[in-house]
């Protein structure tokens, strides 16, 4: 059974001010059990922290952050150099996934560069295996601009066939793909998937006024804008239809994110789509 928590890039302000392990406690209190652990620093207090949340908290560790480079005992882990102190973290938070949150725009220049990058990336999953770790990549609109008939995301699973998927629904949805059918074609290979709704708002006054004065330029700025990231259920994506296709994909952890809050609190933005989800029906998967 798939479990719902958290993708921990929403909380890095509040680890930096209050700590990982009063952060988590707060976000136990809301209903979420586990988290994906991005965008903090994993140095020697921190994973402290983060191993005594575990253990008092009973909160459970999806995943780590890795990158292929980066100097060693950087954030996130540069698989190039350090192998051995992510799978070693791994180990001490009870995870056996690894997930690059996304690969460096310059690899977007051309075809070449992103199969070469894969490469790279098949190599790191390799080596990773090698200490019973799964390497994840996880998406972005970008993933799915078309390179020599492909998409991006494509070359990346067949140049590296060892890694694993993590899909993000609304970044495949601002990608121009159907999340379902988008899960559909992963199944088997999909460990993580980001539920973030995608949500149409309200246009602004100046773009209102920068269309009424003929400022096409200005208007256009405002006018794509208007699409939003959004707590889970307050969107337009159909959750009730995307959760079981993730977990018929094979998914083992649902992940709510969202990368904007909006003048929200993030503990009231997870709430809200805690508290969603369970009126949707899915609260026995917290």
């Amino acid at each position: 059974m798939a479990t719902i928590g958290v993708q921990a890039m929403m909380l890095k302000e509040s680890f930096a001010d209050i700590g990982p392990f009063e952060t988590l406690r707060k976000v136990a209190d809301i209903g979420y059990r586990a988290v994906e652990v991005s965008q903090i620093p994993m140095d020697r207090e921190n994973v402290a922290e983060l191993e005594r949340s575990r253990g008092e908290l009973g909160i459970e560790f999806a995943a780590l952050s890795a990158q292929l480079d980066g100097e060693t005992g950087a954030t996130p882990y540069p698989l190039a150099s350090d192998v051995e102190r992510a799978a070693e973290d791994c180990r001490r938070l009870g995870t056996d996934m690894l997930r690059i949150g996304m690969l460096p725009m310059s690899e977007l220049r051309s075809e070449g560069r992103v199969v070469d990058y894969a490469k790279r990336v098949e190599k790191a999953a390799q080596a990773l295996a090698d200490h019973g770790v799964t390497l994840y990549y996880h998406n972005h609109h970008v993933d799915f601009a078309r390179m020599g008939g492909r998409y991006v995301m494509d070359i990346l699973a067949e140049e590296a066939p060892s890694i694993g998927l993590e899909v993000d629904v609304h970044w495949v949805q601002r990608g121009g793909l159907d999340p379902v059918r988008t899960l559909q074609k992963y199944a088997g290979r999909t460990a993580m998937v980001h539920l973030k709704d995608y949500r149409i708002g309200a246009l602004s006054e100046e773009g209102i006024a920068a269309y009424e004065s003929g400022d096409s330029a200005a208007f256009q700025s405002h006018f794509k804008d208007v699409v939003q990231f959004a707590e889970v259920g307050e969107g337009n994506l159909d959750f009730a239809a995307i959760v079981p296709a993730a977990i018929d994909a094979g998914a083992r952890y649902l992940l709510v994110e969202q990368d904007l809050l909006y003048g929200r609190t993030v503990f009231e933005a997870l709430t809200t789509s805690h508290d969603n989800l369970v009126a949707l029906g899915f609260g026995d998967l917290f």
